[in-house]
């Protein structure tokens, strides 16, 4: 599904008994690193925008369409027009595709951002202009890798301005984009540094660079033997010598709260969904994808600031799949059409009951208000269906969500033309879709942030979208 590929197929991504989504591998160790302490001591000032305090950002990787899904065209003409049907939701005059009959009674609860656009047909640009708000047309295959030289993605800005804490500010889960052995630009601190670097438990597959603050700690050391574990500093030591070598400084003051945060049971307590009622975990749905969202909501309920959900199939061949980049046709997939695909374990039905679940759950446990929940992929579909009934690439419309953090529900922001390709009302740029996550979580937009040579950086170019709170 790459460019370039005439087969359409997929780049393979990781083995099945790699993915971290499979919870019992996570454990406490890794979240908890000197340097991401001594990253949060000097904590710069912000200003209060929405009532966020944490944001689930659900990243359907690949570009879902959404004449499909969220803004469909029912008198669009053959050929352009969804196989889906629209049904109604709990608010009157929001309709969604018929394969989400569960978001359609949380409809009261999201905003819809159906005017999401940008000018790039490419996933690599795409990814990397949706997560940092900043706009680089070189990257694309397999020229693309993460540089320390490139500005940060949001959710390592929002960790540069998190104070100090017992558990990381950022968590990507089960992998941050990328394959080949290319981990995508756009996907971790960069210029700011690995201080800042949401945590991977696993890299990406086959990636010439190892995780961001991975798992410093044994597998198999229980957690009664932590604190009296005799080489635990210089494990430490061990993990921290890289930064030092780039530019880090004096560690030592650090490490006792490194050690508390490695010895807390609390960040261990978040990864064990056994802790959760079998009921609430059989809403979520006992997939991947279920237990992500279920997972992000124990990560946010911990005090983890950003948790990003790479939205990722594993396919029957071991490799995974960016599958809302739904040509059609891919033989990973068994060259089934893209609306077949539409309809598989993989897209809409996971996402419809886990997506619902999640919104429900934060809202009846009184979280909803300060967890902001965005959701988006790098770009939309085309209006014209493909020859194996499937859409084709299109940064020139999309629809993105958002729910929570002071966002007011059960509305539609924006407006397409007649087959749903370019915005009519209201336009969003990436810039202006960060620019609304960072003013929910009480950052602002034209705040500065420095680089590692000091260099001041406006930390995005975008406007909130002022219309979408109260």
């Amino acid at each position: 599904m790459e460019e370039g590929q005439a087969t359409l197929q997929e780049p393979l991504m990781l083995h099945r008994r790699d993915a971290m989504i499979r919870l019992g591998q996570l454990g406490a160790g890794g979240l908890a690193l000197p340097s991401l302490l001594e990253a949060r001591a000097n904590v710069p000032a912000t200003v209060r925008g929405g009532s966020a305090d944490s944001c689930i950002f659900v990243f359907l990787w690949g570009g879902p369409p959404q004449q499909d899904m969220w803004d469909m065209k029912p008198e669009a003409p053959q050929g352009i027009r969804s196989l889906f049907q629209p049904i109604d939701t709990a608010v009157p005059g929001i309709r969604i595709c018929d394969q989400m009959p569960c978001l359609a009674r949380q409809m009261d609860k999201v905003a819809v951002v159906r005017s999401l656009s940008h000018g790039d047909n490419n996933h690599e640009p795409s990814v990397y202009h949706m997560m940092t708000g900043r706009r680089d047309p070189t990257l694309v295959s397999p020229r693309n890798p993460r540089k320390r030289s490139h500005p940060p993605n949001f959710a390592s800005a929002l960790a540069y301005f998190a104070p100090a804490g017992p558990v990381p500010a950022t968590v990507t889960i089960p992998r941050p984009v990328g394959h080949d052995g290319v981990t995508y630009a756009g996907t971790y601190a960069g210029f700011l540094g690995p201080k800042y670097d949401s945590l991977e438990k696993l890299a990406a597959n086959k990636s010439n660079e190892p995780a961001a603050h991975p798992t410093i700690l044994p597998p198999d050391m229980p957690q009664t033997r932590l604190v009296a574990r005799q080489g635990l500093l210089k494990l430490l030591e061990n993990q921290d010598a890289t930064l030092q070598k780039t530019g880090g400084s004096d560690l030592d003051g650090f490490r006792d709260q490194a050690m508390q945060m490695i010895s807390s049971p609390k960040i261990r307590e978040a990864f064990d969904l056994d802790r959760e009622p079998s009921k609430l975990r059989d809403a979520y749905g006992r997939n991947d994808y279920g237990e992500s969202f279920l997972l992000a909501r124990r990560l946010v309920e911990s005090g983890v600031k950003v948790v990003s959900v790479i939205w990722m199939y594993i396919m029957p061949n071991g490799g995974v799949a960016n599958v809302w980049d739904n040509h059609g046709g891919t033989a990973g997939l068994g060259g089934i059409t893209g609306f077949a695909m539409l309809k598989e374990k993989y897209c809409l039905p996971p996402l419809d009951r886990g997506l619902a679940t999640l919104l429900d759950d934060l809202s009846n446990r009184g979280m909803l208000d300060r967890t902001l929940v965005a959701v988006a992929g790098e770009f939309g579909r085309t209006p014209k269906i493909n020859g194996s009934q499937g859409r084709d690439h299109w940064g020139a419309a999309q629809t993105a969500l958002f729910a929570g953090g002071g966002i007011r529900g059960g509305q539609v922001y924006g407006k397409t033309d007649k087959v749903a390709a370019y915005p009519t009302e209201n336009p969003v740029s990436p810039d202006d879709f960060l620019a609304t996550i960072y003013h929910a979580m009480g950052v602002d937009p034209a705040a500065m942030i420095r680089d590692r040579e000091n260099r001041p950086h406006r930390l995005c170019d975008g406007s909130p979208v002022s219309a979408l709170f109260g």
